[in-house]
């Protein structure tokens, strides 16, 4: 097995590159496509730089991977499956968000049932890749339809875990519970110690390399919102209290309109151009929890 990860520092997030070395058969994780909203235009480079390393290696990409449906960054998983011909896979989960952002933005064109992707995937299946099996566990809590990933001594957590002074994600999303991932957070922690535990994000201070991965025993010992001696009521009422103070992640328009797609643009109108939606004089808020007609600064500038 080899691991290869890169880390895009816009947006904090971790990609990896999971491989049978031997078969030469490889899946990208969370790959993501570097978006700028200012100018509206998408750049490839970082994903190119992971199929590059693929390419070098000698590696197939097989499958491109998603552990959740991402609000802080726009997936390339299209990218990838036009450039090499993988398929893509998602939690069957998918569906719950399609149903609800297509109704926040207004996509009524957009199908629902995750037929965006090529596998929709549940808690004990099994992908396999060369010689390898990965095997899916559900770990929902930050959003309803998160997974992880397990091949070998290694996790592919998502948004489970953050590194242990960053501590746990943010709950407050549809389908997300302080409870459940208080749960899932447990199911990871029931691994080997040794078990590697790579992460999606990390935010690193200055002049400080971000964190790619720690072990279960490293989790379970230092983090500071979930560690062995807490309890799952001092967990939940942590984890509430700051989603709380939580604004919106920068690039969420942006990044849901495209992830609920598999990673696919915009279909583009009469002129030959794409667009996004962005919803006018009306708080995301209100639009997600279905009181539309709420009006209210969202805080879509403050960071994730």
């Amino acid at each position: 097995m080899d691991i290869k990860s890169f880390f895009e520092p816009e947006t904090g997030t971790w990609s990896h590159l999971l491989a049978d070395s031997s078969d030469k058969r490889a899946a990208i994780i969370d790959p993501v496509w570097v978006f700028d909203p200012a100018s509206g235009r998408v750049d490839e480079s970082f994903t190119r730089q992971i199929l590059a390393a693929a390419s070098a290696a000698g590696y197939s990409v097989d499958w491109v991977l998603e552990t959740h449906a991402h609000a802080d960054h726009l997936t390339a998983a299209d990218l990838v499956r036009r450039l090499t011909g993988a398929k893509s896979a998602c939690s069957r989960g998918i569906c719950g968000v399609q149903k609800n952002f297509t109704r926040v933005f207004g996509m009524q064109n957009t199908a629902t049932d995750g037929s965006q992707f090529d596998r929709l995937l549940t808690d004990g299946d099994v992908i396999k890749l060369g010689q390898l099996e990965i095997r899916v566990m559900a770990t929902p809590g930050h959003t309803g339809d998160s997974i992880t990933y397990l091949a070998g001594n290694a996790a592919f957590i998502g948004d489970t875990l953050f590194s242990p002074i960053l501590g746990s994600a943010r709950c407050d999303f549809p389908g997300g519970s302080a409870e459940q991932l208080y749960d899932s957070i447990q199911k990871l922690y029931q691994l080997p110690g040794d078990t590697r535990l790579f992460l999606c994000h990390d935010y690193p201070e200055e002049a400080t390399e971000p964190l790619c991965e720690m072990t279960v025993a490293e989790s379970r010992a230092r983090n500071i919102h979930l560690n062995a001696g807490t309890s799952k009521a001092d967990f939940v009422a942590l984890r509430t209290q700051r989603d709380r103070q939580l604004s919106l992640p920068r690039l969420i328009l942006p990044s849901l309109q495209v992830n609920i797609r598999a990673g696919s643009p915009p279909e583009p109108g009469p002129n030959g151009v794409g667009y996004l939606r962005i919803p006018f004089d009306r708080a995301l808020e209100a639009l997600i929890s279905g009181t539309e007609s709420g009006r209210k600064d969202s805080g879509i500038e403050a960071a994730y």
